[in-house]
């Protein structure tokens, strides 16, 4: 098997764009830094990275003849918002749980931001008071249930997509298309900087860049908070995936790397360092991220520049993964 053995359902406008974030590069004084924007890769409700995962989850679900996708986050949900949006494409109906993933005293919390997109798209939405984790939830499988009683035909998409069988194929194509970028720019990306919360995004990644057997490296900065548990789904998702692609060989344990330090104690909630690398990456690139997933991976790339753990002649690919439409919901920081 290849990954182009794959269905892929297209919903993004093309490759996502690459480019150079000269005046941050400058700013840290080390490794000459460029992004990938996820965030502008699609027009269905601002696109993201969950959107390109989706684009290899579609042929599976229109296959099973489902008529609702039932899926689950957070309430600032970017994955929920961004598989009502497909739904919406598709002609489907999209069954949301959202989940008290994040205990944010943001009155406006469960109104605004990804949750507000999600039901002007038509979404079925329902708040459950349940806290965070990355795992199969009850709710979920309630949700599928209920959908299925009414006389539908539901299917589920995990949180993140990162639970589904096919949730690492995305970014093990955005690896191919990040190879094929260095090819027209004439440019290497020695280390790749992600965000790694439910773990496919990042599992992708490994698994589509162990194929190009280049000196490169995966980074990817926790947002979870809960280390351990998503270290052990990325290399589950990674390995996995891995297989599917047909890489022919084992990953070594040195391709999968997760570092702590920017995620806080908590997921979901900004810590000193996330507000200061939203604002850095704002006031000197005109570049909106968000204070759950790129804020923390940001104040990871930025002390990892800094500090040298990122040489000073690498050339560094952050990946965005696109999550502003939560910074409205966060409103109270700035």
């Amino acid at each position: 098997m290849s990954l182009d053995d794959f269905d892929r359902y297209p919903l993004l406008f093309g490759p996502s764009p690459v480019h150079p974030l000269e005046r941050l590069t400058q700013h840290l004084g080390g490794a000459s830094i460029w992004a990938k924007r996820e965030d502008c890769n699609s027009g269905l409700a601002y696109g993201g990275n969950k959107t390109r995962k989706l684009e290899y989850i579609v042929p599976d679900a229109l296959a099973a003849g489902a008529d609702t996708l039932v899926s689950i986050g957070g309430y600032q949900s970017n994955h929920t918002r961004q598989v009502a949006a497909v739904a919406a494409k598709l002609g489907l109906k999209a069954r949301l749980v959202q989940e008290k993933w994040v205990d944010w005293p943001d009155a406006v919390n469960d109104k605004v931001g990804n949750i507000l997109l999600s039901r002007i798209m038509g979404a079925h939405v329902q708040l459950d008071p349940a806290g965070f984790d990355i795992g199969i939830r009850d709710s979920w499988e309630q949700a599928l249930e209920e959908v299925r009683a009414a006389g539908g035909t539901p299917y589920g998409i995990p949180a993140g997509a990162s639970e589904h069988h096919l949730g690492g194929l995305g970014f093990a194509n955005w690896a191919r298309e990040v190879e094929q970028q260095e090819r027209e720019l004439g440019v290497f990306f020695d280390t790749i900087v992600v965000c790694t919360v439910t773990g496919s995004t990042h599992a992708g990644m490994i698994a589509g860049f162990a194929q190009q057997e280049r000196p490169r490296r995966v980074i990817g900065i926790d947002a979870s908070a809960t280390l351990e548990k998503t270290r052990a789904q990325v290399e589950r998702i990674a390995r996995h995936t891995a297989g599917l692609i047909g890489l022919k060989r084992e990953l070594r344990d040195d391709e999968i790397t997760v570092l702590e330090g920017w995620a806080g104690d908590l997921y979901g909630i900004p810590v000193a360092s996330t507000i200061d690398a939203i604002r850095l990456t704002g006031s000197l690139e005109g570049m909106i991220i968000d204070p759950v997933y790129e804020g923390k991976s940001m104040a990871g790339l930025i002390d990892l520049v800094r500090d040298g753990d990122i040489p000073a002649d690498s050339t560094v690919l952050y990946a965005h993964l696109g999550g502003q439409p939560a910074l409205n919901a966060y409103s109270g920081i700035f």
